[in-house]
């Protein structure tokens, strides 16, 4: 009987692999094995992308150019041409990745009805200008946060946040103290610093965004650096500045979260349990007094309990509401200068309200209960996604997804910031949808190599062995059969 070589051995348990995965470089002492690596998640996009979408991003926030152009926050012409240059970057953005925006086509699908909801609203709107030009604006900002989504994989998507927050940090720390005329609020809230915006709320809003998004960066080995540790100070000290209630809580509950996440991967399986049970009831408990004493709850958070006066706001309009349950005043429509729906409620609360400050009655307001209801199924969808997706991309993201979630949720409910234009939570609770919704797209382990053996008898004899260490005969017997 013919004696199998040992090479013959190899061959026949790893036969050759046509896409490459078992490659000797030309030499025999370097064989490595690999796996396939089509896409990785470790792939940064260029410098200069990141450069075009934190642009993109600065501007989503209003920063200066609302305060410069459009002091009485209202649209104006030259607001209009500002806008020019940031959609044909978001246009060139789309062509450029075109191959990856359209693997988002669940997300594209479900904006594509969003978005032609709003549009219809026209025929129906007390503003069809308004209501027009603002559909075509969100339609802009939320195909730009489906491509952010799906090109910014992994930990790409909170850092390339980290760093806009950090520029725009101390861009807000240059205003307050080189030009507070700016950077401070001067007679409403004196004092209190608002940044490159109209108001601490504002700043407010962004600053934790940034704050969420280094605190993933931070819990992430590769990604804590000094720019991280700086971008969290700035953002956590710009957030306190504002004295903003909200902000404070959104704060809390997203890097909370971070760290809370952090701290039960540190700690293994006994800890995640004791995690899991301490939140779960806490949750429970916060609900329950919440319920039962609201009173209570706000005063120790420093809020009388009218909210600053906006439950008479949300009372005024859910007797709008009631007039147009179905269809809304149009999209963006009820709160015009000229809007007398809106002169009625400003008359009734006896100050220039701005908005609903509250993005569930304001999405009411604008489209009724079919677009609330349209609007919540997304959000649901996207919450699901970040949650069942926290032992796996959640771990390779620091978190962001499911942390930013919980701070979105809490804005909306005392926010405008559900299907806005130029708006940032919604871009990034539309980017957190489109990664939780192309699955397993940058689950893709990066390239691994392992030293092989110098020659293929090696693989199987790495030192001399006698007959007794096999159990059934020596090597040759073995071998024969």
């Amino acid at each position: 009987m013919a004696v199998a070589r040992p090479e013959q051995a190899v061959g026949h348990l790893f036969p050759p692999n046509p896409n490459g995965s078992l490659s000797t470089n030309g030499d025999p002492a370097a064989v490595t094995f690999s796996r396939p690596e089509p896409d990785s998640p470790d792939a940064s996009p260029p410098w200069w992308e990141q450069a075009a979408v934190i642009f993109v991003i600065v501007m989503l926030t209003g920063a200066l150019i609302g305060p410069v152009f459009a002091p009485l926050q209202e649209e104006t012409p030259i607001l209009r041409l500002i806008w020019l240059p940031v959609y044909a970057v978001i246009t060139a953005l789309l062509c450029w990745r075109a191959d990856k925006v359209i693997k988002a086509w669940p997300t594209l699908i479900i904006l594509g009805l969003l978005i032609l909801h709003a549009y219809a609203s026209k025929y129906w709107s007390i503003d069809p200008g308004v209501t027009s030009r603002r559909t075509i604006a969100m339609a802009f900002s939320s195909v730009f946060a489906i491509y952010l989504g799906a090109v910014f994989k992994g930990p790409q998507l909170p850092r390339v946040l980290m760093l806009s927050g950090l520029l725009m940090g101390i861009g807000s720390l240059i205003m307050v103290f080189a030009f507070p005329r700016i950077g401070v609020h001067q007679f409403d809230n004196a004092g209190l610093w608002r940044g490159l915006w109209y108001e601490k709320n504002q700043m407010g809003v962004v600053m934790v965004a940034g704050a969420v998004a280094a605190a993933a960066c931070l819990a992430l080995e590769e990604q804590r650096t000094k720019m991280a540790w700086a971008g969290f100070g700035i953002t956590v000290l710009l957030v306190l500045a504002t004295q903003s209630k909200t902000s404070l809580l959104c704060l809390v509950i997203g890097v909370g979260i971070v760290g809370t996440l952090w701290a039960m991967k540190k700690g293994g399986p006994a800890l995640t349990v004791i995690g899991v049970w301490f939140g779960v009831v806490l949750f429970g408990l916060i609900a329950y007094v919440f319920i039962t004493e609201p009173a209570v709850v706000l005063k120790a958070l420093g809020k009388d309990p009218s909210l600053t006066g906006r439950t008479d706001i949300w009372t005024a309009l859910m007797r709008e509401v009631a007039e147009r349950p179905w269809t809304g005043f149009g999209y963006q429509a009820f709160w015009g200068r000229e809007s007398i729906p809106a002169a009625w409620i400003r008359a009734e609360t006896q100050w220039p309200v701005p908005s609903a400050h509250n993005g569930w009655i304001d999405l009411l307001i604008q489209l009724g209960w079919p677009g609330a209801i349209a609007v919540g199924a997304t959000v649901l969808v996207a919450f699901l996604t970040s949650l069942f997706q926290i032992p796996g991309r959640g771990d390779r993201e620091g978190w962001f997804g499911i942390a930013y979630f919980a701070v979105f949720l809490m804005l909306s409910l005392s926010e405008s910031v559900l299907l806005t234009n130029a708006n940032l939570p919604w871009t990034l609770l539309l980017a957190i949808l489109t990664r939780g919704l192309m699955t397993g797209q940058d689950a893709v382990i990066p390239r691994s190599r392992v030293k092989l053996a110098p020659n293929a008898a090696g693989a199987y004899l790495t030192r001399s062995r006698i007959a007794s260490q096999y159990a059934h005969g020596s090597r040759r017997s073995l071998l024969l059969r």
